[in-house]
């Protein structure tokens, strides 16, 4: 079976697909699962499935979450399977996802026999825009689950690593829209106006005092405004500005605080130079925390299989991981799958090598 999931592996690679267009994706899960003999539960999803195995043993339901996903980046690895489609690459490993959990379904399903309970895993799409997990979420798979895993490739540790931590490991994923209002006027009369943009810079400049003054200072949170926008030309005053970026935080309460002192303050300072200012605030999914239990049993089968475990790094990066997290115990785990470039980058690669250890692990993980 090892070499058939790494072609497996090189075909998803081949042929990546971005968030809510997985369809030859997932067919191409769906007929390795049924050639196979795995049950694939009838839920009606545009992309991604959901695959079954019942064990002959009474036991519990466990479920393990693989996301599918690309992102629109072109391809620089070199790789003899790189990306047929330009501008489009599995450069955050969810191909190595999802021949994990194809492997791990399948070999499942030949112990079915000797597992106690039963092993739900789900193809997930649309990870990358914070919140494919409510289309899964959206179905009963979840209603009868006590507890799930999830994993993702990490090119910061070697072949053989599994980062594992308990508590928070990952943070909440917040949008927010500024939008800043004045009175538009020529630009050799700003007398005559109420110019939006030095108000809109004093909001960018005041927003960080909320990490600085506000929040508990061993409480990681970061505020970044990603893009400014005001005016189209040279000589003239708009009416507005726009400032947009992302909190991300790790403490609930903190997320609570920062969607109210962001909206203090712009109102605020928006009014100090006779400007009025809006916030709308777009969540996204909540931070990932790993659950003590679940933490404890995966160290232990880890070692179990020869992998070494070192502290998880704390990303402030996110995942919509955590949105099942709010139904039911979880355990995120990182993958060590050898040193290079970080995800998200056109250079980034998964080591074939590390599939088959994985699977064997998540076949241990989840056959309690």
């Amino acid at each position: 079976m090892e070499k058939q999931l790494i072609e497996w592996f090189e075909w998803f690679h081949k042929n990546p697909e971005l968030s809510y267009e997985e369809y030859k994706t997932t067919a191409r899960i769906r007929e390795i699962l049924i050639q196979a003999g795995v049950e694939v539960l009838p839920f009606e999803l545009e992309t991604g499935l959901i695959a079954v195995i019942h064990g002959k043993r009474k036991g519990a339901v466990r479920a393990l979450r693989c996301d599918i996903d690309a992102l629109p980046i072109i391809e620089e690895t070199g790789l003899s399977y790189a990306s047929c489609h330009n501008g489009k690459m599995h450069a955050c490993g969810h191909d190595f996802h999802i021949v994990a959990g194809i492997g791990c379904a399948l070999l499942l399903n030949q112990k079915k026999d000797e597992l106690a309970g039963t092993v739900k895993v789900i193809f997930q799409p649309a990870e990358e825009s914070s919140l494919g997990a409510l289309k899964i979420l959206e179905t009963s798979v979840m209603k009868d689950v006590e507890r799930i895993w999830g994993i993702h490739a990490d090119p910061t540790n070697e072949i053989g690593v599994l980062g594992i931590r308990e508590g928070s490991v990952s943070a909440a994923v917040d949008r927010f829209v500024i939008t800043v209002k004045g009175k538009g006027c020529h630009g050799a009369h700003p007398d005559e106006g109420i110019d939006p943009v030095p108000a809109a810079a004093a909001i960018v400049q005041a927003l960080q005092t909320i990490v600085t003054r506000n929040r508990n200072a061993f409480h990681p949170a970061l505020i970044s405004v990603t893009r400014m926008e005001a005016g189209n030309t040279w000589n003239v005053i708009p009416e507005t500005a726009v400032l947009e970026g992302t909190v991300r935080t790790m403490d609930r309460e903190d997320r609570i605080l920062f969607e109210r002192r962001m909206k203090e303050i712009a109102e605020s300072a928006a009014r100090a130079y006779g400007a009025e200012a809006g916030v709308k605030w777009i969540p996204g999914p909540p931070a990932v925390s790993n659950d003590t239990f679940m933490v404890e049993k995966s160290i232990q089968t880890a070692k179990a299989c020869g992998f070494d475990v070192v502290p998880e790094e704390t990303s402030m990066g996110g995942d919509d991981f955590s949105f099942y997290e709010e139904k039911v115990p979880g355990c995120y785990i990182k993958v060590g799958t050898g040193r290079g470039q970080l995800i998200h980058q056109p250079g980034f690669k998964v080591d074939e090598r590390v599939i088959w250890p994985t699977v064997k692990y998540l076949v241990n993980l989840l056959n309690d």
